[in-house]
């Protein structure tokens, strides 16, 4: 059968006789590159063919009269040498005509490698009940002829082994396993690589679903300014739709970058917020923000699961004003100077003196005083563009922007 598939697309003619014509040995070999092969055509007696009428052609090109050997009056052999891959993995077509061209016998060459072990084997689950699990090749990854993938997976220490069945995902070295899987044990999963040459299996993995989790992209990403400060952008998404129904915790990253640049800045500490503010940006810039998420703890697991997709970009600029330092999501405390107490002074100057009555200082407050603080510079030039962006930059390391309240 797989000889006939072969031949059939490169066979325009036939003998229309039931019986058979001629027979090539060896039928359909498998064979490694550069390695040699003797073929020979034994033709039916009575046909009446002698065997210097006939010619062999490989892939539909006739070969050379030098590569063949007289046998017997009606066995003709073709000697090839340092075979290449075959040029299709259904198998090359080595066919033996007579002379007028029809064709007596033909046989498939399949000339390759065996498969090298798979690796990078890499799993997860969107939502704790199905697994998708995908492996690059071993070495190259090209065989030249047909190669088998099957991934295996099988509970640690008790059931059967199993193989997925669903390899129709749309990308190649992937398998889906949509239903029927355990919690709160592990499984041992692997790959199986075969072909006419040999087999390769890859290195066994252990995992519980519960640690292999993730999810999609957090949705409604929305960057916003924060009133007139020309430094600031707050971010602020939703959680992750799938995974509302679990118990777990939500762990976020952001990444920014500016429009006319490839490069991005990450913010890692935001948590399990779900809004985060942005400072030290440059005013009058427009930026590119991104959020993922990785889902930890689901039903208790203690290990973080698997990060998400980058949310799609969302764009937003920052009002005109001059520009600042570094950016950073939550900056952390330092040592106070004498430029700090400066500030602190003045803000709590400017409290006394338009906040009476407030019971308490928040954010907002501060926001308030800052857009008192950059007007008043801008009016009365107070500082040198130096000197502002020394204060900015110091007025950061106190001002904890991804938690609500000032103390």
């Amino acid at each position: 059968m797989i000889s006939m598939l072969c031949l059939m697309l490169f066979v325009p003619r036939v003998f229309s006789s039931s019986t058979q014509v001629a027979v090539i040995f060896p039928q359909d070999p498998a064979l490694w590159m550069g390695s040699s092969l003797t073929a020979t055509c034994t033709v039916s007696p009575e046909r009446g063919l002698h065997a210097n009428t006939m010619y062999w052609t490989l892939n539909g090109k006739r070969l050379p009269s030098s590569t063949y050997g007289l046998l017997s009056t009606n066995g003709l052999s073709v000697t090839l040498h340092r075979l290449n891959g075959s040029q299709q993995q259904s198998g090359d077509n080595l066919v033996c005509h007579s002379r007028d061209g029809h064709v007596l016998a033909g046989s498939c060459l399949y000339v390759g490698m065996p498969p090298e072990k798979p690796v990078n084997l890499t799993c997860w689950s969107r939502n704790t009940k199905d697994l998708s699990c995908k492996w690059t090749p071993g070495g190259r990854g090209e065989t030249f002829i047909k190669t088998k993938y099957t991934l295996k997976y099988k509970l640690r220490w008790y059931g059967r082994e199993r193989e997925c069945e669903d390899y129709s995902t749309g990308q190649r070295y992937t398998c889906y396993i949509p239903r029927d899987l355990a919690l709160f044990t592990p499984y041992e999963i692997w790959v199986e690589a075969s072909n006419q040459l040999g087999t390769a299996t890859s290195d066994v993995i252990t995992l519980d679903i519960l640690d292999v989790v993730t999810t999609d992209p957090p949705d409604n990403v929305h960057v916003s300014r924060v009133g007139e400060l020309e430094d600031q952008l707050t971010v602020r998404w939703g959680s992750p739709p799938a995974l509302k129904d679990f118990l777990f915790q939500a762990k976020y990253q952001i990444r920014y970058r500016l429009e006319d640049s490839t490069e991005w800045k990450l913010v890692d500490d935001v948590g399990n917020q779900t809004s985060c503010r942005l400072a030290g940006l440059r005013e009058g810039t427009v930026y590119f923000v991104q959020v993922r998420c990785n889902p930890v703890g689901i039903y208790g697991s203690r290990k973080a699961g698997i990060w998400s997709d980058w949310s799609h970009p969302t764009a937003a600029s920052t009002p005109h004003s001059e520009p600042l330092q570094s950016g950073s999501c939550d900056p952390k405390s330092g040592e106070q100077n004498s430029t700090l107490r400066r500030e602190l002074k003045q803000f709590f100057g400017w409290v006394r003196k338009h906040a009476c009555g407030c019971s308490g200082m928040s954010i907002k407050l501060y926001d308030q005083w800052r857009v008192w603080l950059q007007k008043s510079h801008k009016t009365r030039n107070h500082e040198s563009i130096w000197n502002r962006k020394r204060t900015d930059a110091r007025r950061q390391r106190y001002t904890t922007v991804c938690s609500p309240g000032f103390k």
